[in-house]
């Protein structure tokens, strides 16, 4: 297993993947650490996710660099990845006591209510785009609420899992309650066996989904899928075009346009459509590609080769469909995993940009006769992850949210995740949600208690 600096194509680091004894020799580590771990009171391991969360701050630039060298990403973007972090780390230190605290239920008996009691050992799977706020969002919650952890991460970001696990340790967290797995995906059925495993979140594509959840449901094991996203960005008549471009530009190439959540197809109303189409490939050319640690620089290169050949296949075929280049559009010669900025215009279900998820700067621009053909466009697709509405009219959006596929809706905003909001899709986009108290609750047992005297 090894880290490729993607900007360079360097080697950074190999890591021994460990072996079938050692790995089950970790889970079981880990396992150990539950009972002692669920007894810790609410306040301790408040104490400990805000020492961590101090740390994460104090260490902000290292960790940044880190994520930056491993998988590419822009350092500023980095360096905001580790605030979210500490973010929600202060947020479930200053909310886990509410969320976990028992529901008293009128049920005609002396006394009712629902427990939340923590399920054991939780195994995450966990991609490469956002290598310390993935692990975060279902750490943070999963640890406050008394259940104890192990990583698989993605094989290229090694440095940041094993710096993550030092990370709690200096924090103060007993060893072992959170344990880093290095192993190939090819081996986490493995771990999904292991005994003492007792629920699996997993972030990554269909595929890895489809496997994982097979796997677990092999097992009788509680799974929670993120996967991938097509994201709608509509744009209604009404909308100011020139604003609403630049927006446009951002959601889709947040982390290089490496995100799930990333806008992906951008629905434009046909009245609008050309000039909407203008305005953002303007927007896109003015974005500067280059090294991802100069900070002059808004993008960086995609995490791995293989990723910039199926994006630029995506972008061909494509064309070779009807879509037409407006910007961007070919690999650029040079050493890097590199991909411009690119907006596709004339694109329509059918195409790889339209029916495919896009992972890199590529924008698919597909005009609608009016709002209902948006909406309709917006549907056709077989994720469900987020999606937003741009308009003058925010009222008529929020009637339009309620018919869209999406396990969330932003109206005049970028899509983004937040600690205090549930984040999770439908259709082929996963099942189940993270984050807020919802996302805490996933990992639990929700026990009813009952006294009749």
């Amino acid at each position: 297993m090894q880290s490729i600096n993607p900007a360079t194509q360097q080697r950074l680091a190999e890591y021994p993947e460990m072996g079938a004894d050692e790995m089950v020799g970790r889970i079981d580590r880990v396992a150990t650490r539950f009972e002692p771990w669920r007894k810790t009171t609410i306040a301790e391991r408040s104490k400990l996710m805000r020492n961590l969360a101090g740390l994460l701050r104090a260490r902000r630039t290292e960790l940044a660099r880190l994520m930056t060298l491993e998988m590419g990403k822009p350092i500023g973007a980095a360096e905001g990845e580790i605030d979210k972090c500490a973010w929600a780390c202060d947020f479930y230190a200053e909310k886990g006591e509410e969320f976990l605290a028992p529901r008293h239920v009128a049920a005609g008996a002396a006394a009712s209510y629902v427990r939340y009691d923590p399920l054991g050992v939780v195994l995450a799977v966990m991609p490469w785009n956002f290598p310390f706020w993935q692990v975060f969002r279902f750490a943070a919650p999963a640890l406050m609420a008394g259940n104890v952890a192990v990583l698989k991460h993605a094989s290229n970001v090694c440095g940041c899992a094993l710096t993550m696990e030092k990370l709690l340790a200096e924090a103060g967290f007993p060893e072992d309650v959170f344990g880093a797995l290095l192993i190939s995906s090819q081996r986490v059925e493995e771990a999904i066996r292991h005994p003492a495993v007792r629920g699996i979140t997993l972030t990554g594509s269909e595929q890895a989904g489809m496997a994982i959840a097979a796997a677990a449901g092999r097992q009788l094991k509680k799974t929670v899928l993120e996967l991938g996203g097509s994201d709608p960005f509509i744009v209604l008549a009404d909308a100011d075009v020139a604003a609403v471009a630049e927006k446009a530009a951002a959601a889709r190439t947040i982390n290089n346009g490496q995100s799930c959540i990333a806008a992906k197809r951008f629905i434009v109303e046909a009245p609008i459509a050309a000039d909407f189409c203008q305005a953002l490939s303007a927007a896109m050319q003015r974005l500067k590609m280059g090294n991802p640690l100069d900070r002059a620089n808004d993008l960086g290169p995609l995490a791995r080769r293989d990723l910039v050949d199926d994006l630029h296949r995506q972008v061909t075929q494509s064309v070779a469909a009807g879509a037409r280049v407006m910007c961007g559009g070919s690999v650029p010669s040079g050493i890097g995993y590199y991909y411009p900025a690119t907006v596709l215009a004339d694109v329509r279900p059918g195409m790889a940009a339209f029916d495919e998820e896009t992972f890199g700067p590529v924008a698919a621009v597909v005009s609608a006769r009016d709002v209902r053909e948006a909406i309709a466009l917006a549907n056709r697709s077989s994720f469900g992850l987020g999606a937003s509405i741009w308009t003058n009219d925010g009222s008529r959006a929020e009637c339009l949210a309620a018919e869209i596929e999406a396990g969330c809706v932003f109206i005049n905003d970028v899509v983004k995740s937040d600690p205090r909001l549930p984040f999770g899709g439908v259709k082929r986009s996963g099942y189940g949600r993270e984050l807020s108290d919802i996302g805490m609750h996933e990992f639990v047992n929700i026990k009813a208690v009952v006294r009749g005297t």
